[in-house]
C-alpha cells in the first residue's frame, strides 16, 4: 500500500496539476472539491493538502475540524499571503502553508518534508519526561499537565520534547525549524514562534500558575518551570 493523500481543491485547474504531480512521485491521490468531501475522506489518508478557499467549508474550518479527532499532517494551500493568514493556519494545526503561485517542485519538497518528520523522527525517542506537574508520554504522544490531558498538534509535541528533552539550554529560532521542519522546509523562522505561542497557551489553560517556555530575547527558547 503506498501513501494516500487527500487532495481538496475547487480550482480545478490546479487540482488536476497538484494530482498528477503527486502521482508522478508514487503517491495515491483522492481529489475532492469541496470542504465537506474532505470531512467525509480524510480518516482513510496518510496526509491533507486544502486549500484555503472551498466551497461547503473553507479550509480553516476543515483543518480545525480534523484537528478535533485527528493528527493527520496537513499542507494548506492558498492565494493568501498574509503573515495573519499563515499564523492563522499554524494556530488551528496545519503542519505547513505554501502560498499560490507555486511550482510543483516546491510542492513536493514540501510533502516530502512533512511525511518524513512523521514516518520518523529522530528526535523523538520512547523516553517520557517528568517534571513538576509535567509529563510528556512519547509511547502515547500524550502530555499531562496538572493532572489535565493538553491537546496538542503534532509539531506542537515534539517542540515541547525537543526543549524539554534538554532543560535551560537555549535553542535558536533556526535550529529548532532545521530539526523540527527539516533541512528542505520553506517557512521561516516566524513559523517557530507561532507554535511557540500556541504552546504556551495550551500548557497555561492547564497550569495558569507556571511558565514552562521561556523567551531567550535576542536568541531563542528554552524549556525551564517557574512560578508565575
Amino acid at each position: 500500500m503506498g501513501i494516500k493523500v487527500l487532495l481538496a481543491e475547487d480550482e480545478e485547474k490546479t487540482r488536476e496539476l497538484v494530482k498528477v504531480s503527486l502521482e508522478k512521485e508514487g503517491y495515491q491521490v483522492l481529489a475532492v472539491s469541496t470542504g465537506q468531501e474532505a470531512l467525509e475522506k480524510y480518516e482513510a489518508v496518510h496526509l491533507v493538502i486544502l486549500d484555503v478557499m472551498m466551497p461547503q467549508g473553507d479550509g480553516w474550518s476543515v483543518c480545525k475540524e480534523i484537528r478535533k479527532n485527528s493528527k493527520v499532517p496537513i499542507i494548506m494551500l492558498t492565494a493568501k499571503a498574509e503573515e495573519a493568514d499563515r499564523l492563522t493556519g499554524f494556530e488551528l494545526g496545519a503542519d505547513d502553508y505554501i502560498t499560490k503561485p507555486f511550482s510543483p517542485k516546491e510542492l513536493i519538497a514540501r510533502v516530502k518534508a512533512v511525511l518524513r518528520r512523521v514516518e520518523g523522527d529522530a528526535i523523538i525517542s520512547d523516553e517520557s519526561l517528568k517534571f513538576d506537574n509535567l509529563e510528556i508520554n512519547t509511547l502515547t504522544r500524550q502530555v499531562i499537565c496538572c493532572d489535565q490531558l493538553v491537546n496538542l498538534t503534532p509539531k506542537e509535541f515534539e517542540l515541547l520534547y525537543c526543549l524539554a528533552k534538554r532543560p535551560g539550554r537555549v535553542f535558536t529560532r533556526e535550529q529548532l525549524l532545521e530539526w523540527l521542519w527539516g533541512f528542505d522546509f520553506y517557512g521561516d523562522v516566524r513559523t517557530v514562534d507561532a507554535h511557540v505561542k500556541n504552546l504556551r497557551e495550551k500548557l497555561s489553560q492547564a497550569a495558569p500558575d507556571r511558565k514552562y517556555i521561556h523567551t531567550v530575547w535576542g536568541v531563542g527558547y528554552k524549556f525551564e518551570i517557574s512560578i508565575n
